[in-house]
């Protein structure tokens, strides 16, 4: 039996990706799209769901379910950047962060879980980010929404294991994805205390983002962690440097460590 998947934000970058070459090796793919009517040449259906709104992941969820008569693994792909100085950046931008990277990958989990537990099997991948790993200049939001979605993982992987479900944490370094279109930009201020350096550090984000990796990558690195039956807690998938980031942060002593990113983003 095929398995039948669901991508939430399924409908460009990464997500997309994931869901083509899953559908191209023989699984049941479903992603989503706040407004599917909008990519009429997906390679899968999509159907409408808005991570901010409950209601209507239920209804996504209750779709799927209806139609294939069960749901094997869930890919939290849903996401979306933003940048600026913390004291900066408006309240209402950072609600909105956190509802979209980590209160919607919540809410979908909740939705799914009944239907894998009542099939004694099941898989919840994560997409967070090696961001999510570091509190990194003028990502502060960021790192910390994708770093608390790591953490809820952890736990609750451990609340449902003896239900044979498996939950696990992929965390993509930069891709070359239409993200930084998408992401909520703080505005450089002129006469800012941190007009030059957060000008410069958004550039600089900007430049890695286009330089990013094919997403190809994740979706490979996804394809192997759905055929394995007993996947690792975190995978991170990217460039060297930014996997090895991650160590640096685990040995080096704290100041060490900040130094390292202040030296980097030229503070």
């Amino acid at each position: 039996m095929n398995k039948v998947v669901l991508i939430t934000g399924g409908s460009s970058g990464i997500g997309k990706a994931i869901g083509e070459l899953l559908s191209h090796s023989g699984y049941k793919v479903y992603g989503t799209s706040r407004n599917p009517e909008r990519v009429p040449q997906s390679v899968f259906p999509l159907v409408a769901l808005d991570v901010r709104d409950a209601v209507s992941i239920r209804k996504a969820v209750a779709e799927v379910i209806a139609k294939e008569g069960r749901l094997d693994v869930l890919i939290n792909n849903a996401g979306v950047g933003i940048t600026g100085p913390l004291e900066e950046i408006p309240a209402e931008e950072i609600r909105n962060n956190f509802e979209t990277n980590l209160f919607g990958p919540i809410e979908v989990m909740k939705a799914v879980l009944p239907q894998m537990r009542q099939q004694q099997s099941g898989l919840i991948i994560n997409v967070t980010s090696i961001a999510g790993y570091m509190g990194l200049p003028y990502r502060s939001v960021y790192s910390s929404s994708k770093g608390a979605l790591e953490l809820i993982t952890e736990a609750l992987r451990m609340e449902v294991k003896k239900f044979g479900i498996h939950i696990t944490n992929v965390a993509p370094g930069d891709f070359a994805t239409n993200i930084a279109a998408g992401r909520y930009h703080a505005p450089v201020i002129k006469g800012s205390a941190y007009e030059l350096p957060y000008g410069n550090t958004l550039k600089e984000m900007n430049e890695h983002v286009d330089g990013g990796s094919n997403p190809g990558q994740m979706a490979e690195a996804v394809l192997k962690i759905i055929q394995n039956p007993d996947p690792k807690i975190h995978y991170k998938v990217g460039a060297f440097m930014q996997k090895f980031s991650i160590v640096l942060k685990r040995i080096l002593p704290d100041k060490v460590y900040e130094k390292l990113l202040m030296n980097h983003y030229k503070l």
